[in-house]
């Protein structure tokens, strides 16, 4: 269970984000974060995966306070910057593998599963070269790769199918219902949400209500 408490950003006096905001998302739930670009929705979901911290109010996973114990919950997230932010120097297998070693889970099978995961993406033999020598595309495939290889239990995407072609797209919409089927809180802010698809559970609108 993710549950914030009283919530509030504020950048600069006088400029409010949001405030006195009270969720709380159960395992299994698939969530949509929709509005404008400016409304809010990179803030919320930079909060939630502890780029920013907020100005009032607790975030919990299970007991943990994330901004307090940062490392134990960000064990369990998987994640997707609409920025790109990944290590140039690094191939998207040295990513993946590093991910995997990271959170103590590196077994035998990791490599077997890197290559099976990165197959069905699509990300073919450039796989070992660079990051940094990758078209747009690649390096959002990468960060999809790098969000799912642990199978979180939470996984964070802010416009994750931003630069993909229509197949992968979809291939990712089918990864995202698995990991919800699977148990995982899904929250991802996307143009391409459909409100009235059945996999989603909620929609959040942006921008929220100021108090």
């Amino acid at each position: 269970m993710l549950k914030l408490e009283n919530i509030s950003k504020q950048f600069r006096a006088g400029k409010i984000i949001f405030s006195s905001v009270n969720y709380t998302f159960e395992p299994g739930e698939f969530i949509g974060l929709i509005g404008p670009n400016g409304s809010g929705k990179t803030t919320f979901l930079r909060l939630l995966s502890v780029n920013s911290y907020p100005t009032g109010g607790t975030v919990k996973y299970r007991d943990i306070d994330i901004h307090k114990d940062p490392q134990n919950y960000l064990k369990n997230v998987g994640l997707v910057h609409d920025e790109e932010s990944l290590p140039m120097h690094l191939s998207a297998v040295e990513l993946l593998e590093w991910v995997i070693r990271s959170r103590g889970k590196w077994s035998d099978e990791s490599l077997h599963k890197i290559n099976r995961l990165l197959d069905k993406l699509s990300l073919m033999e450039d796989r070992d070269q660079q990051i940094g020598t990758y078209s747009t595309g690649m390096k959002k495939k990468t960060q999809i790769a790098a969000a799912f290889i642990i199978e979180p239990e939470l996984l964070i995407l802010d416009e994750p199918m931003r630069g993909l072609d229509t197949s992968t797209r979809e291939i990712v919409m089918d990864m995202l219902i698995e990991a919800k089927k699977n148990n995982a809180i899904v929250l991802i802010a996307s143009h391409t949400i459909d409100r009235s698809a059945d996999y989603i559970d909620s929609i959040i609108d942006f921008p929220l209500a100021k108090k």
